[in-house]
C-alpha cells in the first residue's frame, strides 16, 4: 500500500476545492495538505514496521523486513522514530482539528491490533468483528487523511463527511481485495508469503464466507489454525467455496459507496481521478 494513502490525499486536495462554498486554496494551505499525505504515509510505514515485529514477518514487498535485518528491538525503535517524525510534522501544521483527526488514526491502529488478537464464536459477530478490525487497521488512516485534507481546504462540514466516507469505503475495499489476493496471488506478485493470514491464525473475509459452506471450519477458526494441516485444509476449503468471489463482491459494494460519495462533489479532473482510483482498487493484483 506504499503510496496509496499519499495518492488519495493528493487527489482529495484538488477534489475538495471544487465543491460550492469552498474557498480558493492558497499556497500555504496546499502545502499543509501535501504534508497530510506525507504524514499519512509515515504513520502507515511505522505501523508496518511494528506489524512485522508482532507477526515475526521475514519479508515485506519482496524485501527483508526491518526486524529481520536489525532485530526486534531496533525495529520497534525505528517504527517509533518514524511515528515521532510524523507527529512533529503534524504539529507544524498548527491546526488543532487536523491534529485531533489524525491522532485518532493512531488510536484506531492500536485498537485494531487488539481486535486482531481476539475472535468471536458467533458467525454474525465474527464478521462484524472482522469489518471493525479492517476499518481500524486500514480504512481509518485513509478516511481520516481524506477528512484532514478537506478540513484544511474547505469550511463546509458536508464536504468533510464526503471525504471521510470516500476514504472509509475505499479503505475497506482495499483491505478486502488484499485479503482475496492472499489466496489468489503468488508470493512474487504480493512481495510477501501467500496464505500469510492463515499462518498467523487470522480468519479474513474469504475464510469467513467459506465457513458458511463448510461449517467444519468453525473449529479451525476458533483454534486459529494451530493444528498441523489446518492451514492447508482451510486454504482448500476457501478455494472450493465462493469465499473469494463473495469477498470481491463485497469490496465492489464498498467501492460503489465510495464513488457515490465522491460524486456528490462538483465535476472536476480531481473528482474523476478519485473515481478512477476506486476502480483501480478492485483490479490490482498486488
Amino acid at each position: 500500500m506504499s503510496s496509496f494513502h499519499k495518492m488519495i490525499a493528493e487527489k482529495v486536495i484538488g477534489g475538495v476545492s471544487v465543491k460550492k462554498h469552498c474557498f480558493l486554496l492558497t499556497r500555504d494551505v496546499q502545502a499543509s495538505q501535501r504534508s497530510i499525505a506525507l504524514i499519512a504515509e509515515m504513520i502507515h510505514t511505522a505501523s508496518l514496521v511494528h506489524d512485522d515485529v508482532i507477526d515475526d514477518a521475514s519479508s515485506r514487498r519482496g524485501k527483508r523486513t526491518v526486524n529481520k535485518i536489525w532485530g526486534e528491538k531496533k525495529a520497534v525503535l525505528a517504527g517509533d522514530l518514524i511515528l515521532s517524525a510524523a507527529s512533529i510534522a503534524l504539529a507544524r501544521i498548527g491546526n488543532t482539528t487536523v491534529i485531533s483527526i489524525l491522532t485518532q488514526v493512531i488510536e484506531d491502529l492500536v485498537r485494531g491490533e487488539f481486535l486482531q488478537l481476539g475472535s468471536k464464536e458467533n458467525e454474525n459477530e465474527r464478521f462484524a468483528h472482522y469489518l471493525e478490525k479492517t476499518f481500524k487497521k486500514t480504512a481509518s488512516l485513509i478516511a481520516n487523511s481524506c477528512k484532514a485534507v478537506s478540513v484544511l481546504g474547505c469550511p463546509d462540514p458536508v464536504v468533510h463527511e464526503i471525504a471521510y466516507q470516500y476514504g472509509k469505503n475505499v479503505g475497506i475495499a482495499f483491505q478486502l481485495i488484499d485479503d482475496v489476493l492472499d489466496f489468489t496471488s503468488c508470493s512474487d506478485q504480493m512481495g510477501k508469503p501467500t496464505s500469510a493470514d492463515l499462518k498467523l491464525g487470522l480468519a479474513t473475509g474469504p475464510v469467513l464466507f467459506a465457513c458458511r459452506q463448510f461449517p467444519e471450519m468453525n473449529a479451525m477458526i476458533m483454534r486459529r489454525f494451530s493444528l498441523p494441516g489446518d492451514v492447508d485444509r482451510a486454504r482448500q476449503y476457501v478455494l472450493q467455496s465462493d469465499g473469494v468471489q463473495q469477498t470481491t463482491y463485497l469490496a465492489q459494494q464498498y467501492c460503489h459507496k465510495a464513488i457515490r460519495e465522491i460524486s456528490k462533489l462538483r465535476p472536476s479532473r480531481e473528482r474523476d481521478a478519485l473515481i478512477q482510483l476506486s476502480e483501480i482498487v478492485l483490479t490490482r493484483d498486488k
